[in-house]
């Protein structure tokens, strides 16, 4: 999206699919709508069990509800206690709704050992289900109500809140009894009696495939995502990374997945992906290691990936890479991903891919290779990121024949570790461009796009979750099958923030490793975290820092275990 200060608005016209709030992880599955009106066909219902669930509670003697295997219910009043109310919280992993998925319905269910002549509501909740103790808050309009509790499992319609795929957290109020309910929760020895959340819905266009098992082993306790907490930011930047309990995931592991730590010569890591950060340097010092080592102060850790732009000049950090900087950078643990533009950033000057493949720039070429191969570890290294927006450069066949022109006299070159990666916007626009674009499998070694929340950035005012963000070129990736079976990158990703909703920005960082988790081939995620990629307002920042809340989201997506490997800069 830039080149070391070049910055550049991308606009993509056309329509966008409105995202779900409430902290919502919308998990895309690979199905696309058909082109054509068709019936609706119904699918079987879905069982999908609690991930997660406590009590909320003002009474301190109430301890870790998290981990207990009972829920309470009470009201303000309870037993006597002013102020001994108890709402029972349940958050819930829906992954297996597919995207052509309508009239969705979805049911709770939880267990009550007695029947009470009580009444009680479910809510959207905005509490984390993981927490011990949490504060009870002030709920919004029920989504359904219990009149009379039965012995027995209780329902209650939330398909209000179940839009499609995400992390979908409810409260359970009390009113009409003054005294303690008890439920099964999670942690109930009876996998029989735990809650669930049942889902039934609609396939437009073919009968939906079968959705890979939700269900925990049955020895194993149930594990806890993160799920959106209190408004607050609650996490310091400055503190180091602590332990977190891991996230369930939402696709199939791969088959090496007990190997973590392992990375192939092609810089795959064996499970969970790597985590990394393209920060602009500060121009009145040029410290391009600062860059870097101040925002992982902010955020409490290394980064796996290093990112940087560098021009065809061939001097300077700008062409005489890798520099001082990145060296050492890599003697630290770090990998680092070169972009190399065909540009030169000082006088501004734009190369044609003619100019590459042509022979001109042979010299530039070769001394870079000769300098990667004296590095002797593997880099990454991609040429001229989103050619599709480069229409001053060439042709689309240009670019081909430019991109495996540098490959083979690095080949030629005996340069044998550097990693290429081809890299698109991946808008749809040019969906119809991207074969053409694409050099050939034995000339790319990932294949990364860069894609974006602009929120109101690019004057739209759809916000997209994580997933969706991430999902509409994956899906497509995997329907053309261009580059089958190489791992993905997102070279570049950013989102805004919503002047309406403080807290949105932050509850997008924290839903983003479970969107990773939902697209298992993406292996590296890349934060571009320049403030001047667009135009910045009142209203539009696309920096992961650029206030308390959005870094502490972006600090607890960092902690995550699936982008803390025990390799590289997670360390």
């Amino acid at each position: 999206m830039t080149r070391r200060g070049l910055h550049r608005l991308i606009r993509h016209p056309g329509p966008r699919r409105k995202a779900v709030v409430l902290g919502a992880l919308g998990i895309t599955v690979v199905l696309g709508l058909t082109a054509t009106m068709v019936p609706l066909l119904a699918d079987d219902d879905v069982s999908i069990p609690v991930v997660a669930d406590t009590t909320a509670t003002a009474v301190v003697q109430d301890g870790d509800n998290s981990v207990k295997s009972t829920l309470a219910t009470c009201p303000a009043r309870c037993d006597g206690n002013p102020r001994g109310g108890r709402d029972a919280v349940l958050a819930f992993m829906v992954t297996t709704l597919p995207a052509n998925a309508t009239n969705v319905r979805a049911t709770l269910r939880v267990h009550a050992w007695q029947a009470f002549k009580a009444t009680v509501s479910a809510h959207a909740s905005n509490l984390d289900a993981t927490a011990q103790r949490p504060a009870p808050e002030r709920l919004v309009s029920a989504l359904d109500t219990v009149t009379g509790v039965a012995k027995g499992f209780n329902e209650w319609d939330v398909s209000g809140l179940v839009t499609g795929n995400g992390i979908w957290t409810v409260s359970l109020a009390q009113a009409g009894l003054d005294t303690r309910i008890y439920w099964a929760s999670a942690e109930n020895r009876s996998a029989d009696l735990r809650p669930n959340l049942v889902l039934s819905y609609d396939v437009a266009g073919r009968p939906a495939p079968p959705p890979p098992s939700a269900t925990l082993p049955p020895t194993a306790a149930p594990t806890r995502p993160p799920v959106s907490p209190s408004p607050s930011p609650s996490v310091s930047p400055s503190l180091s990374p602590t332990p977190t309990r891991p996230t369930p995931t939402a696709t199939r592991p791969p088959a090496d997945s007990g190997a973590c730590g392992k990375v192939s010569d092609k810089l795959v890591p064996s499970c969970g992906a790597w985590w990394g950060m393209y920060s602009p340097t500060n121009p009145q010092t040029w410290d391009h290691g600062r860059a870097i080592t101040d925002v992982e102060a902010q955020v409490g850790r290394k980064f796996d990936i290093v990112h940087r732009y560098h021009d065809f000049s061939n001097t300077g950090s700008n062409g005489a890479f890798p520099d001082a900087y990145q060296q050492q950078q890599m003697r630290d643990g770090r990998l680092m991903f070169f972009a190399w533009e065909s540009r030169v950033f000082s006088s501004g000057t734009v190369l044609t891919w003619k100019d590459v493949y042509s022979g001109r720039y042979d010299e530039t070429i070769d001394a870079v290779a000769g300098r990667i191969r004296a590095v002797g570890q593997p880099v990454f290294i991609g040429f001229d990121h989103e050619p599709e927006d480069e229409p001053a450069k060439g042709s689309d066949a240009d670019f081909v024949r430019a991109w495996r022109y540098v490959h083979d006299r690095f080949a030629a070159a005996d340069v044998r570790n550097a990693v290429w990666v081809w890299t698109m916007m991946g808008w749809s626009g040019h969906y119809d461009r991207y074969a053409g674009l694409y050099p050939g499998d034995r000339y790319v070694d990932w294949v990364a796009w860069d894609p974006y929340n602009f929120h109101v950035c690019n004057g739209s005012t759809v916000w997209k979750s994580p997933s969706t963000t991430v999902g509409s070129f994956y899906r497509w990736l995997d329907e053309k099958g261009i580059g089958a079976g190489k791992p993905r990158m997102l070279a570049e990703f950013g989102t805004n923030f919503d002047a309406n909703d403080p807290n949105a920005k932050r509850r997008w960082f924290e839903e983003f490793p479970a969107a990773l988790k939902a697209h298992p081939k993406i292996k590296a995620a890349i934060y571009f975290n320049s403030p001047g990629m667009t135009t910045t307002t009142k209203t539009c920042n696309m920096t992961m820092n650029h206030d308390a809340a959005a870094l502490a989201g972006f600090t607890a997506a960092g902690r995550d275990s699936y982008l803390r490997q025990p390799t590289g800069g997670s360390r």
